[in-house]
């Protein structure tokens, strides 16, 4: 015995349940995981590169490169520099591939008659 109701045929959850299913919202999710997938693993691979360094690699790590500048405090700030670099970089693909894909979905849900 189910105690799920049925969703009856024009409501809203419907429609969206519609959309999950189709093929333009497929496309929208592939062009999203074909930019963050990589570039999240990427930067999860630099920042455990970082870690591993500062613990097994001391002696590389305080190598001084200018004055008191050493190389973990080179690596910690390029930490910074990548995050805003991939915060930029995915605004630019969300300008260019996500947004008119998410905006001609978000035309034909709300043109579409209930």
């Amino acid at each position: 015995m189910s105690t799920e109701t049925p969703v009856p045929a024009g409501t809203d959850e419907n429609r969206y349940v519609e959309v999950a299913r189709s093929p333009e919202f497929d496309t929208l999710r592939r062009t999203l995981r074909r930019f963050v997938f990589p570039v999240s693993a990427a930067f999860l691979v630099w920042y455990a590169l970082y870690v591993l360094l500062s613990a097994y690699a001391r002696d590389f790590m305080s190598t001084k490169v200018v004055g008191h500048v050493n190389v973990a405090l080179i690596f910690g700030l390029l930490q910074f520099v990548s995050t805003f670099l991939i915060a930029w970089l995915y605004a630019r693909y969300a300008d260019r591939r996500i947004d008119p894909l998410a905006d001609e979905l978000r035309a034909k849900i709300e043109g579409s008659p209930e």
